[in-house]
């Protein structure tokens, strides 16, 4: 066990999200929208998942999307069924703008075929196991400050640009549109979370009103969004500070993939290894051992055995086994750090092919991902968000 370590207890903290119409999220949400069509199509035409490659990028601005990168998967996947995908994401956003219109965009598809270098390294031939599609770092985090055991900064500033979005598309508000930004800064004391000092909200809407009118329409699912008492009278609020937001979307700001990495995983409560998940399919270990550390860290957190866990996986492209593993417990493990590492060797196999068994990822389950969080979401019946399951948790305590 590492000695006693001194740590605040008392601080502010803030993370950020960003809404599914933020130029950024609308090409994440078109990558992923690929990748499904390839999960999707492919069995469909009797091939393998495990031999499909996604590897897409996506570019939009105004009146224009560029979609590239390299794939392998059926012929009948043709450059028209990408641009048809990526239509009817950006329709389900919900873009209807003169300068950025589902119906009128100019979408330019670049995809080709996957290196076959790459592809050497990666598929599995005679006895050699199906090897990383890349080297790098991949963290994990879990705390028990949340339900979902997330962080709370980045959990509410989900929470409320989704309740926000989910307002818009039942109409409940026809005054907002789709693209917007949070920011929450979280007071705590003696290491919990207890309130809320600062809530910033930034979003698109119909010409004509002011800030003011602005927050008239998004306090109060900011309030139901937050946990009661969070929002005090000495809160500060930050609604539209520019005064207007009319020009949204990748007509207001380009947008690229991979851009809001922070957004997508702990708000930056945790360190990340620098990888974009949005557009890659499986076998690509910045996006597949990012949710495997994430599973094996809110495991571990459910298990009891920590009330913070952060969890590092190192890989070389080809290498079928990571290099390293490696758990922090920050100080609040009840057990010994290198015994969790000997334990999570054990309770799962962080091969890709092992992580892709175990949490069933080749299935068309990627763009539900693309906006409010890859983390700290409910496991979903057809298996979208596996890796937020504990069901690894009773294992990891027996074995510890």
């Amino acid at each position: 066990m590492r000695g006693p370590r001194l740590s605040r207890t008392s601080y502010l903290f803030t993370s950020e999200s960003v809404s599914e119409g933020h130029p950024d999220k609308v090409c994440d949400r078109i990558s992923d929208e690929v990748v499904d069509t390839f999960f999707r199509i492919g069995p469909e035409q009797g091939w393998d998942p495990s031999v499909l490659r996604v590897a897409c990028e996506t570019l939009a601005t105004t009146n224009r999307v560029v979609i590239a990168g390299e794939t392998r998967g059926p012929a009948s996947i043709t450059p028209e069924v990408v641009v048809d995908a990526a239509r009817r994401a950006i329709r389900d956003i919900g873009y209807e703008q003169e300068k950025f219109h589902w119906d009128t965009v100019n979408v330019e598809v670049l995809l080709h075929a996957q290196s076959a270098d790459i592809a050497v390294g990666v598929d599995a031939a005679g006895n050699k196991d199906e090897g990383a599609g890349d080297q790098g770092i991949m963290f994990g985090y879990a705390c028990s400050e949340t339900p979902e055991l997330m962080p709370a900064p980045i959990f509410y500033a989900h929470r409320i640009l989704k309740r926000l979005a989910d307002a818009r598309h039942s109409q409940d508000t026809l005054s907002l549109g789709p693209d917007a930004k949070s920011q929450v800064t979280v007071r705590y004391e003696n290491g919990k979370p207890v309130g809320v000092t600062q809530i910033v909200l930034s979003t698109q809407h119909v010409d004509g009103l002011s800030s003011h009118d602005v927050r008239s329409i998004v306090e109060p699912y900011i309030r139901e969004s937050l946990p009661e008492g969070w929002i005090s009278p000495a809160t500060v609020w930050h609604v539209n500070p520019t005064g207007k937001f009319v020009i949204g979307g990748p007509d207001g700001d380009a947008g690229l993939t991979g851009r809001k990495i922070i957004v997508d995983t702990y708000g930056g409560a945790a360190p990340h290894g620098g990888g974009a998940f949005s557009g890659k399919d499986p076998t690509k270990v910045d996006r597949s051992a990012a949710y495997a550390a994430r599973y094996l860290a809110k495991n571990v957190v459910a298990s009891g055995a920590a009330e913070r866990c952060t969890i590092q996986l190192s890989y070389a492209i080809g290498v079928s086994q990571p290099l390293s593993i490696y758990v922090d417990l920050h100080g609040t493990g009840k057990v010994a750090e290198a015994a969790v590492e000997r334990v999570l060797a054990e309770v799962m196999d962080l091969s890709p092919r092992g992580i892709r068994e175990h949490l069933k990822l080749n299935r068309p389950i990627y763009a539900r991902t693309s906006s409010y969080g890859h983390f700290g979401r409910a496991p979903e019946a057809d298996g979208g968000f596996s890796w937020e399951k504990t069901d690894l948790s009773d294992r990891i305590a027996a074995a510890l």
